[in-house]
């Protein structure tokens, strides 16, 4: 009997993706340096695993930011 396994992707390091956070485009492309200096005031727009655009809720003590498939994170 054949047992299936679902393979794993690997981990990525925090912070890290395919995608920028801020404008959506791929971040091996370059030229993000005015989305890392937008990225010290402002929250995250963009799931960076999935390029999802993710709810973004900014309240007096922080922000979050929501996507539908990868979850919550808190800033």
């Amino acid at each position: 009997m054949t047992e299936l396994v679902e393979p794993v992707a690997p981990a990525e390091p925090a912070g890290a993706g395919r995608w920028c956070d801020r404008c959506g485009e791929p971040s091996a492309a370059g030229g993000h340096d005015a989305c890392a200096a937008a990225r010290a005031l402002e929250p995250p727009r963009y799931c960076v695993h999935c390029r999802r655009r993710m709810k973004v809720q900014v309240v007096p003590t922080g922000w979050s930011a929501v996507c539908v498939e990868h979850g919550e994170i808190r800033g």
